[in-house]
C-alpha cells in the first residue's frame, strides 16, 4: 500500500510493520503555531494508540491548559502519515488532535479542531461548501545566525555567504553581484539547498508548484505548494516549515521565516491564495465583472477587508510582522483590493483567468501565524462578507489599480490602513471578533487567551526593552 493511501489505523499499522519502522513520532500544534512531538517505540504502535491516544501535560504548552487540569491526550490522524527523514532510526510520523482526558472530547483550544469547525461551518452554507488554499512560503537561508539578550546589551547577527560583506570586512571570495528576483546561478547560490528542500517536500507527499530565488539578496527563497483543502493545507504548512528548517540545518545553513529579519531588505510573507467551490464547482468566476470576479467573490473580499484590521491579529501575529508591513517593499499597508497590484491587501492574480483558476490572494500574512487559526479566521471573515453581502466597492475598499504611492493625501485618508503594531491589531480583534464566533468556530475563550498571551508575553516584553537604534539616537543627549 502506498503511504498516500493510508486512511485508517489498520492501514497505518500494516504499513508501519511492512516497512520495518522502528518508531512512530506524534506531532501536534500548540496555540502559537509551533509543532511539538512525542516519540513512540515500535512495540507501542497498536490499535490502542489510535483509540486511547497518548497522554501529555497540557499545562506545559503555552496557552493550552492550567496546571490543575493539565492532563490531555494526543490522538493521531493516520491519514497524515509521512516518513520523517530527520531521525536516524526509520520513523513514521503522524499529526495529532488534542483531546480531553476522561471524556475524550475535542479540546476547544486545539488549533486543528478550530480549523475542522471552520470547514464544517462552510459545509453548511448554500452558496459554497468547500475552500481551497495555496500558500507562498518566503524565507531566508543564512550561513549562520546568532543572537543574545542580556541586561547589559542585546543583539543578533545574520550572515549569508550569498550576499557577502557590505562593508568590505571579512569579504567572501567569488560572491559576485548580489542576487535578486528569479536570478540564475551562479548568483543564485542557494539553488542546491532549495532544490534539496523541495525534494524532501515532494517525498513527504506535498505537491510543489515551483520554487525560485526571491527579491532579497540574502538567500531569500520562495516555494509554492499546490491548492488543497483548508485542514490539509494547514497541516502541510507546518510540515513544509519543518522540512525547510531541518534540511537547511543538515546542509550547514539556518532557515528563517521571520517576517523582517534584515533592515533595508524585503521581508518574508506567507501569502494565501484562496477560492471557494460549491459541490466541486468553482464559484469565484463571472465573465465580464471586474477581474471576472463573481458577486460571491466580491462579497468574500468585502468581508476580509472589513475585518482586515482584526484579522491581522491572527494572520500577522508577531511584533516583527509590522516591521514588514511598511511602504517600499511590496508589502501591503492599506486594506484595498486590486487586479494585479501587489501593494493591495487582496490581489486578484491576472493569470488566474478561468473559472477553474480564479482566486484571490491575501498578502498581509506571514509565517509567524498559526496556520489553522489564520486560515479559519480568513475563511470566517470572507463568509461573513457573503452572509451580510458586504460590497467592497461600497465600503471604500476599491478596486484601486493606480500606484498607491502616487495617490493624493485626500484619497489616501479614505483608505483603511493595516495596523502599525501588533498591539493595534490586538485592540482591533478585541473590538471586532463576532464574525469568528459564528457557528462556534472560535470561542470567546480562545480569543481571550490569544489576546492576553500576545500582550503579556510578546507586546509588553518587546516594548519595555531598549532598542539598539534608540541607543544610537539618544546615547549622547
Amino acid at each position: 500500500m502506498p503511504i498516500a493511501e493510508i486512511r485508517t489505523a489498520d492501514d497505518f499499522i500494516s504499513y508501519f510493520r511492512a516497512n520495518g519502522f522502528l518508531a512512530c513520532d506524534l506531532k501536534f500544534c500548540d496555540l502559537l503555531g509551533r509543532w511539538r512531538h512525542v516519540t513512540v517505540p515500535a512495540g507501542r504502535v497498536t490499535e490502542s494508540l489510535f483509540s486511547r491516544g497518548v497522554g501529555f501535560d497540557g499545562s506545559s504548552v503555552p496557552g493550552f491548559a492550567t496546571t490543575e487540569r493539565g492532563d490531555m491526550l494526543l490522538v493521531p490522524d493516520p491519514s497524515s502519515a509521512f516518513v520523517d527523514p530527520f531521525f536516524n532510526e526509520p520513523t513514521l510520523s503522524m499529526i495529532c488532535d488534542c483531546r480531553l482526558c476522561g471524556s475524550g472530547e475535542p479540546f476547544s483550544r486545539d488549533p486543528r479542531y478550530i480549523a475542522r469547525k471552520a470547514e464544517r461551518y462552510l459545509g453548511q452554507m448554500r452558496e459554497a461548501n468547500q475552500s481551497f488554499w495555496l500558500p507562498e512560503f518566503e524565507f531566508n537561508l543564512f550561513s549562520s545566525a546568532s543572537f543574545y539578550e542580556q541586561p547589559s546589551g542585546s543583539g543578533y547577527w545574520l550572515r549569508c555567504d550569498e550576499q557577502g560583506s557590505k562593508d568590505g570586512k571579512d569579504a567572501l571570495p567569488n560572491v559576485g553581484n548580489a542576487s535578486r528576483y528569479h536570478t540564475v546561478p551562479p548568483n543564485d547560490r542557494v539553488l542546491e539547498v532549495r532544490a534539496k528542500i523541495v525534494s524532501e517536500i515532494l517525498r513527504a507527499g506535498v505537491d510543489v508548484k515551483y520554487h525560485h530565488h526571491e527579491v532579497g539578496p540574502s538567500g531569500q527563497c520562495e516555494i509554492e505548494i499546490m491548492f488543497d483543502r483548508l485542514l490539509a493545507t494547514a497541516d502541510n504548512i507546518l510540515l513544509v516549515k519543518y522540512l525547510v528548517r531541518n534540511t537547511a540545518r543538515s546542509l550547514g545553513m539556518t532557515a528563517s521565516f521571520l517576517p523582517k529579519p534584515l533592515f533595508g531588505e524585503a521581508g518574508n510573507g506567507l501569502h494565501f491564495h484562496q477560492y471557494l467551490r460549491l459541490d466541486g464547482e468553482p464559484v469565484f468566476y463571472a465573465k465580464g465583472n471586474y477581474a471576472d470576479l463573481s458577486q460571491l467573490a466580491l462579497y468574500y473580499i468585502g468581508g476580509m477587508l472589513k475585518h482586515g484590521r482584526s484579522l491581522l491579529a491572527l494572520t500577522s501575529p508577531s511584533t516583527n510582522s509590522y516591521r514588514r508591513l511598511v511602504p517600499g517593499y511590496e508589502a501591503p499597508t492599506n486594506l484595498f483590493f486590486s487586479s494585479g497590484n501587489r501593494s493591495a491587501a487582496i490581489r486578484v492574480p491576472l493569470y488566474a483567468d478561468t473559472a477553474q483558476t480564479k482566486c484571490i490572494e491575501f498578502r498581509p500574512p506571514d509565517a509567524t501565524c498559526n496556520p489553522y487559526l489564520a486560515m479559519a479566521a480568513m475563511l470566517m471573515a470572507g463568509l461573513d462578507g457573503i452572509n451580510n453581502k458586504i460590497d467592497p466597492g461600497k465600503e471604500g475598499f476599491g478596486p484601486i489599480d493606480e500606484d498607491i504611492t502616487k495617490l493624493s493625501s485626500r484619497r489616501l485618508k479614505k483608505i483603511l490602513p493595516v495596523p502599525e503594531t501588533l498591539g493595534e491589531a490586538l485592540d482591533a480583534l478585541e473590538d471586532d471578533n463576532s464574525y469568528l464566533l459564528e457557528g462556534g468556530v472560535f470561542t470567546e475563550d480562545v480569543i481571550r487567551v490569544w489576546i492576553d498571551y500576545k500582550l503579556e508575553h510578546e507586546v509588553k516584553p518587546v516594548s519595555s526593552r531598549p532598542h539598539p537604534h534608540e541607543v544610537a539616537l539618544y546615547f549622547d543627549l
